[in-house]
């Protein structure tokens, strides 16, 4: 699909057709990079997006447990806490 530059103050935008936002999920803010000689757009993500389902996931696989085996667990760690 071919489109025109067009002048927004002293920068230039393009007009990106709805169906084409569509198919991508381009919606509210996007990211805008350089790759070789193209520019790509992407859809602006949560950097956390996922944590949550995540950790549910660790927790269900048993798989929540301090890594750092020279801390021991306190006694808050023992008792207290809960997911």
């Amino acid at each position: 699909m071919r489109t025109t530059l067009v002048r927004i103050g002293n920068s230039r935008g393009i007009r990106i057709p709805k169906v084409l936002l569509e198919q991508c999920h381009l919606e509210g803010s996007v990211l805008l990079e350089v790759e070789r000689d193209r520019l790509v757009i992407r859809p602006a993500t949560n950097p956390r997006q996922g944590w949550d389902e995540a950790f549910r996931q660790m927790s269900d696989e048993g798989d929540d447990v301090i890594l750092d085996p020279d801390v021991p667990p306190t006694d808050w760690d023992k008792t207290d806490w809960e997911w």
